[in-house]
Formats: C-alpha cells, structure tokens, sequence
C-alpha cells in the first residue's frame, strides 16, 4: 500500500511551478534517495524514480532559473537534468557531497562539466542510442528540405508566387549520383548514411578521429577534414562537440567547400561560426544550409540567417518524436535508479 501527495507552489521568478512528488512504501526503508529534475519531462523516467525516490520537481516547459536550481539542488543525492541546463563546479558546490549522480535527458553533455563531476567521484549517466533513428530521420529531413527547397517553394504558393509551370523555377539539388560527407560517423552518422543510400548517393565520404570499421558496410572512405569539404555535394556535421572542434566550421572551411554545397547540422550550434555562415551563403560560396541547432538557442528573431531563403533553421527537434522522447526520459530514469541502488548505470559517461 502506498501514499500519495502533490504539492505545488509558484516561483516569483518565472511561471514555472515546483512540484514536491513524494511516496512512500511500508516495505521499503523511510529515507529514500531525493532527486531533482530540472524540467517538465515525458512522465517514463519519473514512473521509474517515484516508487523508489523523493522526486522535486521544475515543472515547467521553461528551463528552471540558476538561482532556482542553485537553490534545489542543495542537498540532493542525484539530479536528471537537460542540456540546456549549465552543470558546472557553482551548481555541483551547491548540491554539497550528498550528490551522488547525474542523468541528463540527452546524448551530449558539453552543458556539464565532466571534468569536475569526476574529480568530486560523481558520475554522469546519459542516453545515446534511443534518439538515434529520430535524429537520423530529422537530418535526413532538413537535407531534403534544403536542398530541394521545400520551405521556400510551400511559402511561394502562400505569398502568390506560384505562377505557370516554369521549367526553370526553384530547382534544387538532388542526392542521386552525389558525394555525401560525414564529419563524425557515429551511431547517428552511420544511421543517416543508411538512409541515404537509397536514394541513389554514388559515394559516401567521413572524417575523424580515425578510420571506422563500420563504414564498409556503407562503402565510406575515410579522409581529412579538408579533403571532405573540397569533395563533397552535401556535408553533414554529426560529430560530438568538443573544445577541440568548437567553431570547426568556419570561412575557412566554407571557402573549402563547393559553390553548390549543401550543409546540414544537427550535432550542436558551437561547431559552426554562424556569422561566417552567413556570408558564405550570402556570397554564394555555397548554396544552402540547413540547421536544426544554433548558438545560442533559441536563435534570436533579429539574426541575419533568418533573412536567408537558402537557410533553413529549425528549433532543435531532432529527437522529438513521442517514442524517442519517452525513451530518452526512461534512461535517464534507469541511470540514475541503477547507481542509486549500487549496480552499473545502462549508459555512462567514460
């Protein structure tokens, strides 16, 4: 038998509400590990944590304050957080030696300091894997949004700029027949090349660290940085942000790549200079872009990019689909269950 009991309560500083989830179990001991949840998150993860932990909660469609958090945090023994949620030695001083873990709800974790989670012995689940095939549909989505200029042809039949069939009207830029480069062929990079194949791509080109085993199956060859962009009709950024490749994409590799270039990004918003960018499709260096992440997000309205039609920007989706979402949630919950428990986390940050 189980009780029950929610309580609300509103924050001065935003309209989010803090919710305090408890429930107790007669068989199981009185103090239970807290956690906080800095987010209004799909319900899989907490379904896994309330039987077991005293759960406070952010619930908001908002990213909570830093005040707030700062404030939360204290005294917690783990935390499920969001990447949009900055993780530092300020929040980890504030959580005090009590905190034990980490989950965060995402596949990146440049927004935590990892450095300093494990010179305090904390470690840091997170959930690669189950947004996978989402974010490889999303990329595989915008490509073709980009290169056959579908937001721009749809806004042309609102605005009234659909006149007769005219033989030379929006053409765009086709995968059949073309070199597609991939900087950064991990699960999703691996997962948008097996999409891609299909449609007629005639080779398939991928930077990194060092030559992938995997990549035979595809028929990938591995190459520099430089010789990818010089090469390749579409080049897709699906690599990790690291300090090393922060602003990789720059004018000088824009000046590298073709004039008829499509990029795409759906990694993170720090590996491309967005103002360079800008004046590379402005100057016609290459022909378009497509971008589901920005720095900093959300993008301001004012930004030059958003006057481009050769610019396709949406707000960071690539894993929003109902399945991949709750999955993302769930793990989260089972990292931080599993650690709590003294067994191995699913998934941990090495």
């Amino acid at each position: 038998m189980s009780t029950y009991s929610v309580i609300k309560g509103t924050h001065k500083l935003t309209r989010g509400l803090c919710v305090f989830i408890t429930r107790s179990f007669s068989s199981m001991s009185n103090r239970r590990p807290k956690v906080y949840v800095t987010r209004r998150v799909p319900p899989d993860g907490l379904e896994i944590l309330r039987p077991h932990c005293e759960i406070t909660q952010w619930d908001s469609e908002k990213p909570v304050p830093r005040a707030e958090l700062i404030r939360q945090i204290a005294g917690k023994d783990a935390l499920f957080c969001l990447l949009t949620d900055k993780i530092d030695g300020e929040v980890l001083n504030a959580a005090g030696p009590q905190l034990k873990c980490i989950g965060t709800m995402s596949v990146g974790y440049d927004h935590i300091d990892i450095t300093e989670c494990r010179e305090r012995n904390i470690p840091v689940g997170f959930t690669p894997d189950v947004l996978t095939n989402a974010t490889a549909e999303l990329t595989v989505g915008l490509l073709l949004a980009t290169s056959r200029r579908l937001i721009e042809a749809s806004q042309s039949v609102r605005d009234g700029g659909w006149g007769t069939w005219d033989p030379c009207w929006m053409l765009g830029h086709g995968l059949d027949g073309s070199t597609v480069g991939i900087v950064g062929l991990g699960r999703i990079g691996m997962a948008v090349a097996r999409r891609l194949a299909p449609f007629g791509v005639k080779r398939f080109l991928y930077s990194g660290h060092s030559p992938k085993n995997e990549a035979h199956e595809i028929g990938a060859e591995f190459m520099d940085f430089d010789a990818l962009l010089s090469k390749s009709d579409f080049v897709l950024g699906c690599c990790a942000l690291t300090k090393e490749n922060l602003g990789l994409f720059d004018k000088d590799a824009f000046t590298k790549m073709k004039s008829n270039a499509i990029f795409v990004n759906t990694s993170r918003g720090g590996l491309v200079n967005q103002t360079d960018l800008y004046q590379a499709l402005v100057n016609h260096q290459i022909a378009a872009a497509g971008l589901d992440v920005t720095s900093p997000e959300p993008l301001p309205t004012d930004s030059p990019l958003l006057t481009l039609k050769n610019c396709v920007i949406l707000p960071h989706i690539g894993s929003a689909t109902e399945m991949a979402r709750g999955a993302m949630s769930a793990l989260t919950g089972r990292n931080i269950l599993s650690f709590l428990r003294g067994e191995e986390m699913p998934c941990r940050i090495k």
